[in-house]
C-alpha cells in the first residue's frame, strides 16, 4: 500500500499549494507546541516544588497543645494543660506505623527579644530542645561539625548546632565557630555544628538560619522545664498515612489529660501529609487544564485541515473520477485521502514536539542551579510524548474522515464531467 507511487503522490497534492499547505498546518504545529509547552511548565512547577520540600518528611505532623473547650470529668473549660514525656513514651509503644516521635521545646521566636548573647554580640534566635531525629524531619544540611547524637541526650551535654545566620550575627568574617560558646539566657553552650536549611524557602526563609538546636535534655535541665514538652513532629512510616494515624495519637493525649473525647479543638497541629497531597492533587488538575486547552487549541488546527483536505478532494473530481472508472474500490480512495491528512498532522504536529523541545531546552538552560525557587526541570516524558503522537494520529484521521467520505460519494461519471 504505501509504494513510492503513493509516497509521489502525497507529496505532490500537499506540495501543489504549498503556501495554503504551511498555513494549514500551523494550526496543528501550534496546537501540539503549546499542549507540550503547557504539561512541561507543569512538571516545572512540579519538580520545583518536591525540590523545595527535599529532604522534608512529607509524611509528618506538627501537633502542640491548645486551651481545653469543653468541660469533663469534672474539669472547666478553658484551662490550659502541657504535653509530656510520657504522652511522647506512649505515642511510641501505643501507635503502630509511627517512624519518628520527636518532642520539642522552644526558646525565643520571631521579633523576641535578644535571647543569645556571644561576647559584645547579642541576636534574637529561636532556641530548640530537640532529640538527634529532628534532622531527619526537617531539610537541614550540616556544613560544619556534627549534629546532636544520643550520648548528647543520655549526657544532658550543654552543645549547640547553630545557623548560618547566628553566625552572620554574633561572629566575625571567616571565623570558625566549632568549639566556641554562645550563652542563652545566661547559660552556656558550645558551638558543635553549623547547619544550612534549605527546602520550604518563602518569607521565612531567613528566619530558617537563625535557629539553634540544643540535646533536649539539656534544655530541659538548663531552663526548668521539667517533664513539659512545647510541642511534638511525628513522622508516619512510609508505608502508613500520618492523616489516619493522627486520631489514634489525639486520643492518648486527650486520655492522658483529660480532655473530652469530641474536644478537637484542645489539640492544635498541621498535617503536612495532607497540605502535600492537596498540592499533589493541584499539579493533577494542572495537567488536567493543560491537555483541555492544548486538545481545544489542537482542534482547531484539526478542523482546519480537514477544511483544506475538502478543497483537495474539490479539485482533485476528475482524478477521482478516473480512479473509479479504472476500478479504484471506495475503500481505496478514503485510505489515499486519510493517509494524505494523517501524514500532514503527523509532519506537523512533530515540527511541534521539536520546536517546544526546543524550548524547554533554552528555558533549562536559563534556569538557576540550585534555587529555591517552585520551578525546576520543566520537561515532559516519553509517555506524554507516546500520548501526543497518539492525538495526532487520531487528529489526522477525523481531520480526513469526511473528505474522504466525501471523495467516495463521487460517481465516476459525474467526477468525468466535471470541469
Amino acid at each position: 500500500m504505501f509504494n513510492r507511487d503513493k509516497w509521489s503522490e502525497v507529496i505532490e497534492s500537499l506540495t501543489s499549494n504549498l503556501f495554503r499547505t504551511i498555513l494549514t498546518a500551523f494550526g496543528v504545529f501550534w496546537g501540539i507546541f503549546i499542549l507540550v509547552i503547557l504539561l512541561a511548565a507543569g512538571n516545572g512547577l512540579e519538580n520545583g516544588v518536591k525540590q523545595i520540600f527535599d529532604g522534608i518528611s512529607s509524611n509528618s505532623m506538627f501537633m502542640w497543645s491548645q486551651t481545653v473547650s469543653k468541660s469533663y470529668n469534672g474539669l472547666p473549660k478553658g484551662r490550659r494543660y502541657n504535653f509530656e514525656l510520657n504522652d511522647v513514651a506512649e505515642i511510641k509503644r501505643e501507635v503502630n506505623g509511627l517512624k519518628y516521635v520527636s518532642p520539642r521545646n522552644q526558646l525565643g521566636g520571631f521579633g523576641g527579644d535578644n535571647n543569645v548573647v556571644r561576647g559584645l554580640k547579642s541576636g534574637a534566635f529561636n532556641v530548640y530542645g530537640d532529640y538527634p531525629d529532628i534532622q531527619f524531619q526537617e531539610p537541614m544540611k550540616i556544613l560544619k561539625g556534627r549534629f546532636l547524637n544520643q550520648n548528647d541526650i543520655e549526657n544532658k551535654r550543654k552543645v549547640a548546632v547553630i545557623g548560618e545566620g547566628v553566625i552572620k550575627g554574633l561572629y566575625d568574617f571567616d571565623e570558625d565557630p566549632i568549639g566556641t560558646y554562645v550563652k542563652v539566657q545566661g547559660v552556656n553552650f558550645m558551638v558543635i555544628g553549623v547547619y544550612k536549611k534549605r527546602g520550604l524557602g518563602g518569607g521565612n526563609a531567613e528566619e530558617d538560619q537563625k535557629q539553634i538546636y540544643v540535646p533536649f535534655t539539656a534544655y530541659s535541665q538548663a531552663f526548668n522545664m521539667g517533664q513539659t514538652v512545647g510541642w511534638m513532629a511525628i513522622t508516619a512510616e512510609d508505608d502508613n498515612s500520618i492523616t489516619k494515624l493522627k486520631s489514634q495519637v489525639f486520643d492518648i493525649i486527650k486520655r492522658n489529660h483529660d480532655i473530652a473525647p469530641e474536644d478537637d479543638r484542645a489539640i492544635g497541629n498541621f498535617d503536612l501529609y495532607e497540605q502535600f497531597s492537596k498540592v499533589s492533587g493541584l499539579f493533577i488538575a494542572l495537567n488536567a487544564v493543560a491537555y483541555f486547552v492544548g486538545i481545544l487549541i489542537l482542534l482547531s488546527g484539526v478542523i482546519g485541515i480537514s477544511n483544506i483536505m475538502l478543497i483537495v478532494v474539490k479539485e482533485r473530481t476528475n482524478e477521482i473520477g478516473v480512479r473509479r472508472a479504472l476500478g479504484a474500490t471506495p475503500w481505496q480512495i478514503r485510505g489515499q485521502i486519510l493517509f494524505e491528512s494523517v501524514f500532514l498532522t503527523i509532519i506537523a504536529g512533530m515540527t511541534g514536539i521539536i520546536f517546544a523541545t526546543g524550548v524547554l531546552a533554552i528555558v533549562n538552560a536559563l534556569l538557576p542551579k540550585g534555587a529555591d525557587i517552585p520551578f525546576a526541570n520543566p520537561s515532559v516524558d516519553l509517555v506524554t510524548v507516546t500520548i501526543a503522537l497518539s492525538i495526532l494520529i487520531v487528529s489526522g484521521l477525523l481531520a480526513g474522515f469526511i473528505p474522504a467520505q466525501n471523495a467516495i460519494r463521487v460517481k465516476p461519471v459525474d467526477a468525468l464531467r466535471t470541469e
